[in-house]
């Protein structure tokens, strides 16, 4: 079975061409590991907001090692996914106090953001999930095509953005807090959410498609990717709300 694409860099077609020579994937198995690993994130965010509110002085040591270990761990995963029994819950463990701290920093300056971008992210996971089922969001090729070409477009955005602070300069209208920066904003939460459909498409043609046992764990990495990009998403659209 050919499988339709998605954007998220993680599950791709080529991601699943391996068949199974045994145990195969399925959608009852990828729902428990993704229930797992969302378990473990929330867990290890809690740790790390627990020691960043205990001592301030340990936000960067929180903040960047998760988010350089988080990184270097999705690569691993992407290229090594035999492993991702292991590499996955250590990726979204390094994500857990990333999040954690990064979420400490939006709080000390607008306060209770941080349960509204977590209420919020679980009600689009909701809705999105329902959505599909239902079939009133249909992955049609129309859909896909969008929703491919609006995140690669999100991501192209992100890098020129990355390149103009290494060099002192900003992005006009992205990190702003006026109408056109709530609106860049809020459009990049609706894409993000659209990519949970394809996500979810993605994995249940996956397992119509006879992969391996150990694919259950990559594909549940694919999503938890795409619910870190979301909060933080929406956590970014809150702030600028705020100011």
């Amino acid at each position: 079975m050919r499988l339709t694409g998605t954007s998220n860099p993680v599950l791709t077609n080529k991601a699943f061409e391996v068949q199974s020579d045994g145990q195969a994937m399925t959608i009852k198995g990828t729902v428990n590991k993704s229930i797992f690993l969302f378990l473990l994130l929330l867990i290890t965010a809690s740790l790390s907001w627990k020691l960043a509110a205990a001592n301030f002085d340990l936000l960067s040591t929180l903040l960047w090692p998760s988010a350089i270990t988080g990184f270097i761990l999705a690569i691993i995963t992407i290229f090594a996914k035999k492993y991702s029994m292991i590499t996955a819950p250590l990726y979204v463990a390094a994500e857990g106090f990333f999040l954690g701290a990064i979420s400490m920093v939006y709080s000390m300056f607008y306060a209770g953001i941080v349960i509204q971008a977590v209420l919020l992210t679980a009600a689009i996971l909701g809705v999105m999930l329902l959505a599909y089922k239902t079939g009133l969001i249909k992955p049609t090729q129309k859909f896909r095509s969008g929703v491919m070409i609006a995140t690669g477009g999100i991501g192209v955005v992100y890098l020129v953005s990355f390149a103009m602070n290494m060099f002192g300069y900003n992005m006009p209208y992205i990190h702003d807090g006026g109408p056109v920066g709530i609106g860049i904003s809020l459009f990049i939460v609706v894409i993000a959410a659209l990519n949970l459909i394809l996500d979810f498409s993605f994995i249940e043609q996956a397992s119509q498609s006879n992969a391996p046992k150990y694919m259950e764990w990559y594909a549940a990495f694919g999503l938890m990717v795409t619910l870190i990009w979301l909060y933080l998403e929406i956590l970014r659209l809150l702030s600028k709300m705020r100011r």
